[in-house]
C-alpha cells in the first residue's frame, strides 16, 4: 500500500505517453486523458490519507504532471496552431518555471516544483482545455490558460527566491 501513490503516479507519466499515439481528441484520447487526470487526484489523496506522502511522491508527482503538459503540447499543437506571440508567451512560461527550479536546485540541492493554488488551478485549467476545445473560441483559451499559467509561475519564483526553506506544499505567496 506504500508505493501505490507512486504507482499511480509512474502510471500517469507511461498513459501521457501513450496520448502521443492516439488521435487527439478522439473518444480513445479522452480515455486516457481522464484516467490521467484521475490519477493525478488520486495519487496525492491516497498518499494523505494512508499517511505515505513521500519527497519521492511529490518529485513523482510534479514530473508526471510536467511530462503530461510536454505531451499535451506536442500533440495538441497543430490543432490549435497558436499565433507567434502565444509561443513566446508560453516559452516565457517554461524559462520561468525552469529557472524556479535551477533557484530550488541551488538554494535546495534538489528538484522542486511547488503545490500552490496557482499551480493546481494552472493544472485545472490546462486539464479542461482539450474538453472545451470543440466549443470554445481556442484563442480565449488560450489566453486564459498563459494569464494563470504566468501569474502561477512568477509567484513560485518569488516563493523560491524568498524562502530560507524548501516549501513543497505552499499554498501561496499569500498565505504563511
Amino acid at each position: 500500500m506504500k508505493a501505490l501513490p507512486n504507482c499511480i503516479s509512474f502510471s500517469r507519466i507511461i498513459l501521457s505517453l501513450i496520448l502521443i499515439f492516439v488521435k487527439p481528441l478522439s473518444v480513445p484520447f479522452y480515455a486516457v486523458y481522464v484516467i490521467c487526470g484521475f490519477s493525478d487526484i488520486v495519487d496525492g489523496f491516497i498518499a494523505r490519507k494512508t499517511g505515505t506522502t513521500s519527497r519521492l511522491g511529490a518529485k513523482l508527482d510534479s514530473m508526471a504532471d510536467m511530462i503530461m503538459t510536454g505531451v499535451l503540447l506536442f500533440v495538441l499543437y497543430p490543432i490549435v496552431n497558436p499565433t507567434t506571440e502565444i509561443v513566446i508567451w508560453i516559452v516565457s512560461i517554461g524559462i520561468i518555471r525552469l529557472t524556479s527550479m535551477v533557484v530550488a536546485l541551488k538554494k535546495y540541492k534538489t528538484f522542486a516544483s511547488l503545490h500552490t493554488y496557482g499551480n493546481k488551478l494552472t493544472g485545472v485549467v490546462l486539464f479542461v482545455f482539450p474538453m472545451l476545445l470543440p466549443y470554445i473560441y481556442t484563442p480565449v483559451l488560450i489566453y486564459i490558460i498563459c494569464v494563470i499559467a504566468s501569474l502561477s509561475a512568477v509567484e513560485e519564483l518569488i516563493i523560491q527566491l524568498t524562502s530560507n526553506v524548501l516549501q513543497l506544499n505552499k499554498q501561496s505567496i499569500f498565505k504563511k
